[in-house]
């Protein structure tokens, strides 16, 4: 490969439609992607030129000589999420190459600072992690406190880039039919991760038990002995009014779901399911998060109201049309192009 942009990556729903987005509105050739080893592989667009290797130890040692090459060559390197060990072992050894690589921060990369006294090998992966995004040249998310949590943990030092990342993250226009219900349909989490706390969120909505409800609880990916307790705890708290989504659905039909979404609340005690929120946002539905998160910020400097889920009472957001506006005009796929042709130049 000899392009000016490598983007490191591992396979992920998010890369199909950011491939198929290279493609159209950028000049692709110059645009590179190396996929790191993996079990779950995923088939990906053949708009630019990607490199994929076998899991196993050739495939795996062959990533790493090959990434080791290409990081080289690159004038810049876009990196899709910290997670890939050989990439943080690389980027330890090759200072270096720090300056001229751009982390796009999703979230449990930047969050595994908290886990790191959990084990072992967390704590040896810290090792490698913290001096990588400490002396990382450039930082890539649309949440300034996550890069503000950055400096503080990391002591990183790198230049901020506003940038939405994802079509994932834009406003969505979605034909939902106007049908007349007397329900209320809840919508609690978004994956069967216990980082959502879904126990917790079911507790607080116990007191509204006997109002005309339904709780609707994604659980298709994720921990699936998890996924089984919280269908437990839900069936004996709601009976019928609980329903466990355990069943992968395809975008279109989860956008669906989503709009026949009155009320959803995500417990997570850290920057999560923002696709999710920003979705139902645009859509004009009521989103509950927790205001000790990164993304409560986010919103507030935006003029987009969510609803607190530390302080919860069962309420509508008052201004859903200003909710829809502003969502719209900020989370937009324009804004996402313009970003990234900032940031490419």
């Amino acid at each position: 490969m000899n392009n000016k942009i490598l983007h490191v990556a591992g396979y992920s729903t998010f890369m199909l439609p950011f491939l198929n987005m290279l493609h159209s509105y950028f000049e692709h050739d110059k645009h590179a992607l190396i996929v790191a080893p993996s079990p779950n592989k995923v088939n990906l667009p053949q708009v630019i030129r990607i490199e994929e290797y076998e899991y196993n130890i050739k495939g795996r040692i062959k990533y790493s000589l090959e990434l080791v090459i290409e990081m080289h060559k690159a004038e810049k390197i876009i990196i899709h999420g910290l997670f890939d060990l050989k990439t943080l072992v690389i980027l330890f050894f090759m200072p270096w190459l720090l300056k001229k690589s751009y982390w796009v921060i999703w979230g449990g990369d930047l969050y595994a600072y908290q886990l790191e006294e959990s084990n072992w090998k967390r704590k040896i992966i810290g090792l490698f992690r913290r001096p990588v995004i400490k002396n990382m040249g450039h930082l890539v998310t649309y949440i300034k406190g996550d890069v503000d949590l950055a400096r503080k943990w990391y002591g990183a030092k790198g230049e901020y880039h506003e940038c939405l990342m994802y079509l994932s993250n834009t406003y969505k226009t979605l034909d939902v039919p106007n049908t007349q219900s007397d329900k209320i349909n809840i919508q609690i989490g978004n994956s069967a991760d216990p980082s959502n706390n879904h126990i917790e969120i079911l507790d607080k909505l116990l007191p509204f038990k006997d109002k005309n409800i339904r709780i609707y609880a994604p659980l298709s990916y994720g921990d699936k002995a998890y996924a089984k307790e919280v269908i437990a705890k839900g069936k004996e708290l709601f009976g019928d009014k609980f329903i466990a989504l355990t069943e992968f659905m395809p975008f279109e039909q989860y956008l669906q779901f989503l709009g026949s979404i009155d009320i959803a609340i995500f417990n997570h005690k850290r920057q999560q399911a923002m696709g999710n929120t920003i979705t139902l946002l645009g859509l004009g539905k009521t989103v509950f998060i927790r205001s000790d998160t990164t993304q409560w910020q986010l919103f507030k400097d935006k003029n987009i109201e969510v609803l607190n889920t530390l302080s919860f009472e069962l309420n509508y957001i008052k201004d859903l049309e200003r909710n829809i506006k502003n969502t719209a005009d900020y989370f937009s796929k324009e804004t996402l192009i313009e970003q990234y042709k900032l940031l490419f130049k």
